[in-house]
């Protein structure tokens, strides 16, 4: 079920609109269910949708509280959705009302910057589409590179065409006119003090942290959010040891950190289950963690003192962990 003290935080919303995209998106548009007004944000935020009593996933928002009152999200259906964005797609309906969590921001603009530098591949717009609105309102040098595969199967397409035609540039990869995104040379051609913000599929990821690392570039800024990654969850079987509970759990081969603790009654706060949204993190007491999220930074696991539950292990035979 879900956890009592997230919904202790949660907001009730109702579907005001939707807008189908490609047969592949939804654009929903939330309001308040009681008319008041919705916490504010800033660009680079998401909120937790629940969708079901065990399923939880995160969503960017794509406006800034300027230019819409509500919140707008943008939900792909994955072909390999483990039901999140497959029910959302099929089920979440107009006048329908949902949980959410008030927005959180790890992915924020660091403001002023010479320039600002904007690459997005696929539904990985979502929360750049916000920053391009709030950098133009900031009068801020910006551009803003969107990769796609073909015209009309991408979300705010035609928005963004219109609402920042000097700054943006579509890369469509199979339409041979428009060409694929030519990064190592567009990272060459940037000043140091460039800041770079990436959002898409992890490999998009991978490929243009490693484009900026080989360019020079300085490593703290290039700001990237993982919206979903592929993670290997099996290993070594190790121990767990909560201090806080006094409780000593065994996490088999198969099993994660996260799953052990439930089962023993330990309370562990679970959402994305991916290693991308920081809710599992616990503080690392002793032993060695294996990190495998996307969430901690090199430093932050470097210092193997926290550690995502939901897909991280031990090196060593023994974790003791601050629950």
């Amino acid at each position: 079920m879900t956890n009592p003290d997230l919904l202790e935080k949660s907001l009730q919303v109702t579907i005001d609109h939707r807008q189908d995209i490609d047969g592949r998106i939804a654009i929903l548009d939330l309001m308040p269910t009681a008319g008041d007004s919705l916490p504010a944000f800033s660009a680079g935020a998401h909120i937790d949708v629940h969708i079901n009593d065990n399923l939880i996933r995160q969503y960017s928002l794509c406006t800034t509280p300027e230019q819409f009152a509500g919140y707008r999200l943008a939900v792909m259906e994955e072909p390999s959705s483990r039901g999140g964005s497959r029910t959302i797609f099929q089920q979440f309906a107009v006048g329908q009302t949902i949980t959410i969590s008030p927005p959180r921001n790890h992915f924020e603009l660091q403001l002023p910057a010479q320039k600002v530098l904007l690459l997005a591949a696929g539904i990985g717009i979502t929360p750049l589409y916000a920053m391009a609105q709030t950098l133009k309102a900031q009068g801020q040098d910006f551009e803003l590179h969107y990769c796609l595969k073909e015209p009309g199967t991408g979300a705010f397409e035609d928005e963004i065409k219109s609402q920042f035609s000097e700054q943006s540039h579509f890369h469509y990869s199979r339409v041979a006119e428009s060409g694929r995104l030519d990064l190592p040379d567009l990272l060459k051609s940037q000043s140091l003090q460039t800041h770079i913000y990436l959002c898409g599929p992890a490999g998009f990821l991978d490929w243009a942290c490693d484009c900026a690392k080989a360019a020079g570039l300085p490593a703290d800024q290039v700001h990237f959010e993982y919206f979903n990654a592929e993670v290997e969850l099996t290993g070594n079987a190790f121990e767990i040891y909560c201090s806080e509970s006094d409780v000593s759990v065994q996490v088999g081969p198969t099993d994660t950190i996260a799953q052990a603790l439930k089962a023993a009654g330990v309370k562990v706060d679970v959402s994305c289950e991916e290693g991308v949204c920081g809710t599992c993190i616990m503080d690392v007491l002793g032993g060695e963690p294996e990190h495998r999220d996307h969430f901690l930074s090199d430093e932050e696991k470097a210092d193997n003192d926290q550690i995502a539950v939901c897909c991280s292990r031990a090196k060593s035979a023994k974790l003791i962990l601050d629950c």
